[in-house]
């Protein structure tokens, strides 16, 4: 794991661009204190900062190739690299480490940009081929590595975090208006965009090439989940297996690994496979409140933890101590993200590097891939019900009120959703009229949520009308507006939420609250092997109106004990009421008259409303929380 940044030009590189790389190097020294490197060439310069993982002695970069003919710079782990190692040797290739990221280098030599075919695990790297004066960079399948990109008149800038490229100086922190829409809708700016207007990220399972005579950039995206092959059999089984292959792979480390553990389903399944494999003894580390209210997960942790006999760690989180810690949780996550659970995340990886724990294990993409969330399963309904409809039909009124005549999910939530709307009868309606008026090529997806409708419903008053005109034709549902041919909508449903609150809320979160204590994040349950499985599967019998997690469960027969498969969901969550309060209490009045009122985003009235805190009933992550987040985000990165 480690950090990449690099100036690639279509002209001669000058003393100052040598400078600008120095400087993102140096903003990139937490995702690799243990070590730098640079390249450096007529039309590039690269840079590198190391968190020794694998290969401690000499697993140094920049990597070369046996006639360093071709350099390289990589952030990530080849989850399969042994493999992939033995058979290049066998081909004859010659390795001078044995760092996991070598073997990028000879399968490019074998089968050029097509190389991250075989590349089963995380990772982000440019490539330098001399002889052809052409520049590499790819992203893993799921993004669980981020690069930022910043192209104007033939140089373009790139790094593993934004914060890095703007540390050049060279690059304007203006605005992106449709991203900042978007942000007060999601509570992220979902992927490609970022804030800063003309920077954007290099898209999952995407490879670039640069060339430098003529100057050309092309992008190609060489993996897609929803080409995965049918496949038959019994689910179980079928993801029992490829869940014990990852397993197996994602504990190859030359440093100690741990996991992050609640009372869930998902990291409670990491544990019991990974302990399984882990040569050692894995420790767990938790976090709780003061008081252990009832969400506090602590106690459940800690009896699956003695059960696998895992020593276990656990941190309490006081109010005063997230509030006073919240402008520098704001600064790591490099992205706005207003997830207030976010501090939970950073204390867990701080724990692990203070106890000498640099790789951790994390259970995120269990409730995106095996339908978690009942909103996204009634989105899929949903969408399922419009795509029926073609591009003529017509919908009935009659069928949407028979459908409402029922909570959409029997939580506390759906029984509070169905009686706020008149026991269905108004979100029929809605349903209706959005079905009847909204384009053919939008899907039904985050607009089902609570967050998403108050933003529709509340941003007009507090916008700048300035702001306002220059969105433009740009809109918060164009993420998942997609040409209409949905040949199976629940397939649709799960790749927009792993591309949206998946990668941006969970996975970039994930990456920089780790990075920030120079501790690795590993994710088995987005193996793009895995995924392939589970799409593969859906696409010969579907799943999305069974029990949540039916086939992850069924998967789980036998690894975990009966009182953990049968313990009821619950969030991951804080003392959210309380931390909202204390927040705005010390920092709300930076609404009044601040950054985003100045910059013309808000009204002068709507940041002094905003500055109050108000937590508009239904809402999750309320408005003020969000405008509050990217308020403190803006005075951070545009003071550098």
């Amino acid at each position: 794991m480690c950090g990449i940044a690099g100036i690639v030009s279509k002209e001669l590189l000058q003393g100052d661009h040598f400078d600008q790389v120095a400087r993102m190097s140096k903003a990139l020294i937490h995702r690799g204190p243990d070590g730098a490197g640079e390249f450096s060439a007529r039309h590039i310069a690269l840079t590198h900062r190391r968190l020794s993982i694998i290969d401690l002695s000499h697993g140094q970069q920049p990597l070369y190739n046996e006639d360093s003919s071709h350099v390289l710079i990589a952030n990530g782990e080849i989850y399969n690299f042994i493999e992939l190692r033995a058979q290049l040797q066998a081909r004859g290739h010659i390795f001078k480490t044995g760092s996991d990221c070598e073997v990028i280098l000879h399968l490019y030599e074998e089968h050029g940009s097509n190389c991250v075919q075989y590349l089963r695990g995380m990772f982000v790297f440019a490539l330098w081929d001399i002889p052809r004066q052409q520049l590499l960079l790819a992203r893993d399948r799921m993004g669980e590595k981020p690069l930022y990109l910043y192209e104007q008149d033939g140089l373009l800038y790139f790094g593993s975090e934004l914060k890095a490229l703007l540390s050049t100086g060279t690059i304007p922190f203006q605005l992106d208006p449709h991203a900042i829409d978007c942000y007060f809708h999601y509570q992220y700016v979902p992927e490609p965009m970022t804030p800063v207007k003309g920077m954007c990220k290099l898209p999952p399972a995407t490879v670039m090439t640069i060339n430098i005579n003529p100057w050309r950039v092309e992008e190609r995206c060489y993996w897609r989940m929803e080409d995965a092959p049918p496949i038959e059999g019994d689910p179980g089984e079928r993801i029992r297996a490829e869940l014990e292959a990852i397993s197996e792979l994602i504990v190859r480390s030359d440093v100690p690994v741990g996991i992050a553990l609640s009372g869930g389903l998902d990291s409670s399944a990491i544990a019991a496979l990974a302990t399984k494999k882990y040569p050692g003894a894995m420790h767990a580390f938790s976090v709780g409140y003061p008081g252990r209210p009832f969400y506090d997960e602590r106690a459940e942790a800690k009896v699956l933890a003695d059960h696998l006999s895992m020593p276990f760690h656990e941190v309490e989180i006081s109010t005063d101590e997230m509030v006073s810690s919240f402008p520098e949780l704001i600064a790591w996550r490099d992205d706005p993200i207003a997830d207030i659970s976010g501090y939970s995340y950073y204390t867990v990886m701080k724990a692990a590097r203070e106890h000498n724990v640099p790789v951790m294990l994390q259970g995120q993409g269990g409730d995106e891939l095996f339908w978690g969330y009942p909103w996204v399963v009634q989105a899929a309904d949903q969408t399922f019900r419009k795509s029926a409809l073609g591009s003529t039909g017509t919908p009935k009124l009659s069928d949407y009120v028979k459908l409402g005549l029922l909570p959409k999910s029997w939580s506390k939530r759906g029984f509070w959703n169905w009686g706020t709307s008149l026991a269905g009868m108004c979100s029929s309606w809605e349903e209706f009229q959005r079905d009847r008026l909204s384009p053919r090529d939008r899907a039904v997806f985050l607009d089902l949520t609570p967050d998403f409708r108050i933003a529709r419903r509340l941003l007009s008053s507090v916008y700048n009308p300035r702001f306002m005109e220059s969105l433009g034709a740009s809109s918060a549902y164009d993420p998942f507006t997609i040409p209409a041919h949905w040949p199976r909508p629940d397939i649709l449903l799960t790749r927009l939420i792993c591309q949206t609150y998946l990668l941006e809320n969970g996975i970039t979160q994930g990456d920089r609250l780790s990075m920030a204590s120079s501790v690795e994040l590993r994710l088995p349950l987005i193996d793009h092997r895995l995924i392939e499985t589970v799409i593969g599967l859906r696409k010969t019998q579907s799943d999305y109106r069974l029990p949540p997690k039916t086939w992850f469960k069924a998967a789980l027969r036998g690894i975990l004990p009966d009182w953990v498969m049968n313990r009821p969901k619950q969030g991951f969550r804080p003392p959210v009421k309380d931390w909202h309060r204390a927040l705005f209490e010390k920092y709300g009045a930076k609404l009044n008259d601040g950054f985003l009122v100045q910059a013309g985003v808000l009204r002068p009235e709507g940041g002094r409303t905003f500055a109050k805190g108000p937590f508009t009933l239904g809402a999750v992550v309320p408005l003020s929380f969000k405008a509050l987040v990217l308020e403190m985000w803006c005075r951070r990165y545009s003071s550098g």
